[in-house]
């Protein structure tokens, strides 16, 4: 079955975060993307460590790069989540299929992924904070399209999620 979204990591920093994003994705039924090259060895011992065994239930697929990923998903909507945008996620209208995507940690992403993106969205913050953690983004921007798409697994009619 086609996941309702799909959650994009842009050539990801740090092993922690990317587990994390990845533990999200399976507990909640969202495909993962990994656009590489990574800043770390993928599947290494930090990596395992934080994502522990949902790692091994994720639909994960990694791309060697950001015209691989293109490739992979002719017409799909790709939003990005930047501070660099003025659009708030929570007033966006998710439809299914959409994939989200996440910047760098260190470095968002460069501007030919800005300027090949359908929308461009960003969390709401307090005055003078900077950014939050990738991954805590990613779940809070993931949970919110599947709960406007009506989207997260249900066990009890879903033996498979």
């Amino acid at each position: 079955m086609e996941p309702a979204v799909r959650l994009a990591l842009f050539q990801p920093d740090i092993p922690q975060n990317t587990a994390a994003v990845l533990r999200t994705c399976s507990c909640l039924g969202v495909a993962c993307e990994v656009i590489e090259p990574c800043g770390f060895v993928f599947g290494g011992q930090h990596m395992r460590r934080a994502g522990m065994d949902y790692m091994e239930q994720v639909v994960l697929t990694r791309h060697l790069d950001w015209h691989d990923f293109q490739a992979a998903y002719p017409g799909y909507r790709r939003i990005l989540m930047t501070t660099q945008a003025v659009h708030n996620y929570t007033d966006h209208a998710f439809q299914r299929g959409d994939i989200l995507i996440m910047g760098r940690e260190s470095a968002g992403v460069p501007g030919y992924v800005h300027e090949a993106v359908d929308a461009r969205l960003t969390i709401p913050m307090a005055a003078g904070m900077r950014s939050l953690n990738m991954a805590v983004s990613a779940a809070m921007v993931a949970a919110e399209a599947l709960r406007q798409l009506n989207a997260f697994p249900n066990p009890e009619t879903d033996p498979h999620a």
